[in-house]
């Protein structure tokens, strides 16, 4: 594929040009200088005229962007072109007052001939009058609006930011998109945040303007009279004409940039369109507006003195083009009309039904009644938790979480949630908002008043209480949550249990590529001897067991140890798992290195190994008859049962050889079982048997 040619503005051997910060520092630099060092009248006259293209540059600009932080170096750009031109009003205040009459700066004189026009009263009243007008009327707006933009900028960001991670965790956005998003969002902030600050630097150039323009009038007498003899008469004309001069010369570039000032903070973000653009929309969107006004118009030539002719020919022209836009508008109605029909004709022919076999990887289908816990309008943190519960899954599990979609589901009562896993419901609740609710623990004796029920995650007694009673519930031993906390922990829940149905090839490529830059040698090594399914089958053994699988450097560098010797999923989990076993033993370990165990009768560990056999596709089968299976798990769930009223949790220590067909013989009585072998508890740790599982005892 052909590269893209990226053309330089300073072709030839000259990098140095495209140093922009270094042309910067050169350029504050000279402004600076220019306040100490006398500038020849020529050079004054070029840098007038820069000062001027300056303002109408960024005047332009300004009027073309689409939104206010597209043009984010305004702020900067701001305070530069003030110091630069207040630099310009100390080097031609002190050739005025050094050369008086003999000055020769063509600018200046050229705009004191030009207002002065003969009549100094006149011309300074001109030149107060301009002032004026920027000074209350544009800088004091542009400065207010600003600050009123920061303030409300800055309060709608925690909003803006909400709506986002809503976004996200309905699948309405993708993580990069959100990314864009929230550094637009900053943008804006620190944007209007400089322009709050900015705008004091115009309303201060215009006031020092002033000042400026009396101190070249004043001196201007002192010198020319005092110093030099002229008369009175001489001294007026001269400095007059030269004061003015200077001080318009300044306030024009001076008056651009204050517009554009107003006109950026006042702008409303419109993404593809800019300030003429949205004009012409939006004022031509109303042509009886246009109509009445020419009607107004051309009935005020009735109104005796008023001047015909301009009346008639501005109500004409807004007529016509009151006309012109009234048939644009019939057009445009008439293509979206034709639009509809050929539409119409489209949906009636067989439409597509793949969208419909799509499924979400998770769901959460809420009630009517529901809907306020998700929305941030009315106080809803549900969106916020499942943000979190995402980023839990990646920190404990290393399980990436596809986005969760959340939607109303008119068919489920009210006040019902459903969570759903690939389109299947794996688990539903009912719940009252408003409300919280007291769960029992088992530690409860004096029990509170509300409405009794079983909470849907671990199927404990609970109560419906009204808020004000919290602190009641708390001391009589309950704990209590709120809703959103209902649904979030009841996700949690169903996420760890159904971990290794969420692993996906696509999130298990995006875990193996998360490693890929740091140790790329790891990576081509396991690319090269298995394929992703393959990985994808240990990771998910893993995940069953709720084993964290975010140590993926150790995981790929054992699979790659000993993929060579066995293909067989069951046996690499084996292989892996001794590699993470302080990982694994070390969230059961007690604070005194202490683990506490079951341990299972050397007969059932030996019908069970009697009874193992390997298949291609399964791997490590128990194959055994009903009743012995269901004797000896029944030994295991009786030692369990012992251990639980020990206040232990239950862990089973076997041997390495039946370790995993335990496990399987156990998922299905027990919710989350453990099952260790012996070569997977570390030197250090104690071992403590608790209770045994023996057959008939």
């Amino acid at each position: 594929m052909a590269q893209t040619k990226t053309i330089s503005l300073f072709p030839g051997n000259r990098a140095w040009m495209q140093k922009g910060d270094i042309l910067m520092g050169i350029g504050v630099i000279s402004v600076i200088m220019m306040l100490v060092i006398p500038l020849p009248t020529f050079l004054l006259d070029f840098l007038m005229a820069v000062s001027i293209m300056i303002g109408l540059l960024i005047l332009m600009i300004v009027m073309f962007v689409s939104r206010s932080f597209d043009f984010s170096v305004f702020p900067s750009l701001l305070l530069i072109s003030t110091v630069f031109r207040l630099a310009l009003n100390v080097s031609s205040t002190r050739l005025i007052l050094l050369n008086g009459a003999s000055f020769d700066g063509k600018i200046i004189r050229t705009f004191g001939d030009f207002v002065v026009g003969g009549n100094y009263v006149v011309g300074f009243i001109v030149f107060v009058i301009l002032i004026a007008v920027q000074f209350i009327v544009i800088t004091k707006g542009a400065t207010r609006t600003a600050e009123v933009a920061a303030r409300f900028t800055l309060d709608a960001m925690p909003g803006k930011q909400m709506s986002i991670d809503a976004d996200v965790s309905s699948g309405i956005i993708t993580e990069e998109e959100a990314k864009i998003r929230r550094a637009e969002i900053r943008q804006e902030a620190d944007f209007y945040g400089a322009m709050d600050g900015a705008s004091k630097f115009v309303q201060g150039d215009v006031k020092v303007s002033i000042v400026i323009t009396l101190i070249n009038l004043i001196g201007g007498f002192v010198v020319g009279m005092v110093q030099r003899g002229e008369s009175f008469d001489v001294a007026l004309r001269t400095y007059s004409l030269l004061s003015i001069g200077d001080g318009l010369v300044g306030q024009i570039p001076s008056l651009l940039i204050t517009t554009a000032t107003g006109i950026i903070v006042t702008r409303a973000v419109s993404k593809d369109k800019d300030l003429g653009a949205q004009l012409g929309a939006q004022l031509g969107q109303h042509p009886r507006a246009l109509y009445i006004t020419a009607g107004a118009l051309g009935a005020s030539v009735l109104i005796p003195g008023f001047p015909k002719i301009p009346m008639i020919l501005i109500s004409a022209g807004l007529a016509g083009l009151g006309y012109v836009l009234t048939q644009t508008q019939e057009e445009e109605k008439e293509q979206l009309e034709a639009e509809a029909k050929e539409a119409a004709v489209k949906d009636s022919k067989p439409e597509s039904v793949l969208p419909l076999i799509q499924v979400d990887p998770l769901e959460v289908e809420i009630g009517y009644n529901l809907i306020p816990l998700v929305d941030p309008e009315q106080g809803g943190t549900l969106l916020d938790r499942i943000t979190n519960i995402r980023r839990r899954s990646a920190l404990d599990m290393g399980l990436i979480v596809p986005p969760i979609r959340i939607r109303d589901n008119m068919e489920l009562e009210p006040e019902m949630y459903s969570i759903l896993i690939k389109g299947v419901d794996v688990g539903r609740g009912m719940l009252q908002v408003g409300k919280l609710m007291a769960m029992d623990s088992g530690g409860v004796e004096d029990k509170i008043e509300g409405q009794e029920f079983i909470e849907p995650v671990f199927n404990l007694n609970a109560i419906w209480i009204d808020p004000e009673n919290r602190d009641i519930a708390e001391s009589r031993g309950y704990t209590v949550v709120d809703c959103p906390t209902i649904v979030a922990t009841h996700l949690t829940e169903l996420i760890k249990r159904h971990a290794d149905e969420i692993l996906g090839r696509e999130e298990v490529q995006k875990l193996v590529d998360n490693i890929k830059d740091d140790y790329p040698a790891v990576v081509k090594e396991i690319n090269e001897k298995m394929k992703l399914g393959e990985i994808q089958r240990v990771l998910q053994n893993l995940l069953r067991e709720r084993v964290s699988i975010r140590n993926m450097v150790t995981i790929l560098e054992t699979l790659a140890t000993y993929c060579d010797h066995t293909k067989d999923a069951g046996m690499l989990t084996e292989f892996v798992r001794l590699a993470l076993a302080r990982q694994i033993t070390g969230k059961f370990v007690s604070g005194d290195n202490n683990l506490s165990v079951i341990t299972v009768d050397p007969e059932i560990e030996n019908a069970i190994i009697s009874s193992i056999r390997d298949d291609s596709l399964e791997g490590r089968v128990v194959n055994m008859d009903p009743e012995t299976h269901g004797i000896i798990v029944q030994s295991l769930l009786e030692g369990s049962q012992r251990a639980s009223n020990m206040g232990h949790t239950p862990i089973f220590l076997v041997s390495p050889q039946i370790r995993s067909v335990l496990f399987a013989m156990l998922e299905r009585e027990i919710t989350a079982p453990v099952v260790l072998a012996y070569n997977e508890i570390s030197a250090n740790v104690r071992v403590n048997v608790v209770a045994s599982a023996m057959v008939g005892k």
